[in-house]
This record gives C-alpha cells, sequence and structure tokens, in this order.
C-alpha cells in the first residue's frame, strides 16, 4: 500500500522489515548481513513472518540466538537462495531436497542446513547425471570430507538415488511429472492450529515412500518423505496463525 514501510535496497537485495499489506502485516524478508539483529526482533511477533520459508525453518531462525556467529551468513544465505528458487531447474530443487532429507535422517534440520553449502560442493550441485557418474573412489573420498554427514549408507545413497532419480525422469519426463499425482496433482492444504497437530506421516507419504523404495530409492522412509513432501511444497502445514494461512 502506499502506507507501506519499505527500507531501502543495497546491492539489489531488498531489505524489508514490514508492509502493511490493508489486510495486517505483511511479510518480512531481509537478505542483508544484518539479518541477525533484525530476525531477534521480527520473529518475536506474531505478525512478522519470512516470506518463503517452511515453519521449521522459522523455528530454527527463532531458535538461533541473536548473538550466534553463525546466524548472519547461515541463515541469510539461506532465505537468498530460496527467493532465487523461482530461476531454479525444479527437479535439480526436487533431487538436492531428496538427498538433503536422507541425510538429515536421525539428525536435526539445522545440522543439514550448516552443511549445504558442503553438501553442494560435494554432490556436485545436485546435478542427478553427475552425481549417478560418481565412482566408488569418488564416494569413498566423501566419506574423508568433514562438511558433510560422513554416513557411508547416506553417502552411497545419494548415488544410488540419482540412478533412480534418472530412471523416473525417462519415464515420466521429469521427477515433478511423478511426485504430484500422490497428492491430487496439487498442494495438499491441512489445517493445523499447532505444531502438535502437524503429522510425522500421512497415507500420501506413505504411498509415495513404498512407490520410491520400489523405484530403488534409499532412505525414503515414510517420516523422511512427509518431511520432503514439506520441503518442496506438496504438503501445505503452515499454521493457522501464519500469514500465508490468514491470507486464504
Amino acid at each position: 500500500s502506499a502506507d507501506a514501510m519499505w527500507l531501502d535496497e543495497v546491492d539489489g537485495l531488498r531489505r524489508v522489515l514490514w508492509a502493511d499489506s490493508g489486510e495486517g502485516m505483511d511479510a518480512a524478508r531481509v537478505l542483508l548481513p544484518d539479518v541477525r539483529a533484525h530476525l531477534s526482533s521480527y520473529l518475536a511477533t506474531a505478525r512478522r513472518i519470512l516470506v518463503g520459508v517452511p515453519e521449521r525453518d522459522l523455528l530454527i531462525a527463532a531458535g538461533l540466538a541473536a548473538g550466534d556467529e553463525e546466524f548472519e551468513e547461515l541463515f541469510a544465505n539461506y532465505v537468498a537462495e530460496r527467493a532465487r528458487a523461482a530461476d531454479d531447474p525444479i527437479d535439480r530443487h526436487l533431487f538436492e531436497m531428496l538427498v538433503l532429507e536422507g541425510a538429515q535422517a536421525g539428525l536435526s534440520w539445522l545440522t543439514i542446513l550448516r552443511k549445504r553449502a558442503a553438501y553442494r560442493q560435494a554432490f556436485r550441485n545436485f546435478q542427478p547425471d553427475q552425481v549417478a557418474r560418481l565412482s566408488d573412489a569418488d564416494l569413498e573420498g566423501l566419506l574423508l570430507d568433514e562438511g558433510i554427514v560422513r554416513n557411508r549408507l547416506k553417502v552411497w545413497s545419494a548415488r544410488d538415488n540419482a540412478r533412480a532419480f534418472l530412471e523416473v525422469q525417462r519415464e515420466f519426463g521429469s521427477f515433478d511429472a511423478f511426485l504430484w499425482p500422490f497428492v491430487g496433482c496439487g498442494p495438499k492444504v491441512n489445517h493445523p492450529s499447532t505444531l502438535a497437530e502437524v503429522p510425522a506421516v500421512t497415507p500420501e507419504a506413505e504411498a509415495l515412500s513404498k512407490a520410491l523404495k520400489k523405484r530403488g530409492f534409499r532412505f525414503v522412509g515414510p517420516t523422511i518423505v512427509y518431511a520432503y513432501m514439506q520441503a518442496v511444497g506438496m504438503v501445505d502445514d503452515h499454521l493457522a496463525t501464519c500469514w500465508k494461512r490468514r491470507g486464504r
């Protein structure tokens, strides 16, 4: 609106603290190095939230203390990457999230977020055709990389999943086309009021998990798959208090 309060743009990166859209507070988006100070205050109110960041990532942001030395680079880069997601080939992103969600098994998402840059370098920017061609020697070398989760089964599963991913692409035209029928070809919108109401697994996740396993994918149990479905937008579990939910 005309009364919206926007801060300046620096080097093409928008630094928006808040804007009144006429329907309550609009989104707060911070892509600058001073993200830490702004998030410490603006995440404290229910009216302000980050655009395009899943609910669990907001909890990560809120859970990092304002004085955390890693906060600026870690979270600002993550938000900036999500802002550029529209320009990213969808299947590459889908493969990236498949690798990262599998790597998270038994760990926290924050642990994986901290290692994301190292994963990108180790796994060829998540290009499935390149990961599929990794040799055994390449994978053995990755077990020495302190930047990733050095679990042999998880590291080897990335190559197995890349090969299975390419097979799905050949059969369906894209991995994206394979995924969406599991939720009726459109995002499944749930209506949780609290985080306790967000399920860990659903029948749709169980069906997708079964189909992936049948095709040779690994680290795709129903719980991992449901987190994956949330991460790639197949499921909308935004809480009733979220600005996205209130806007509908």
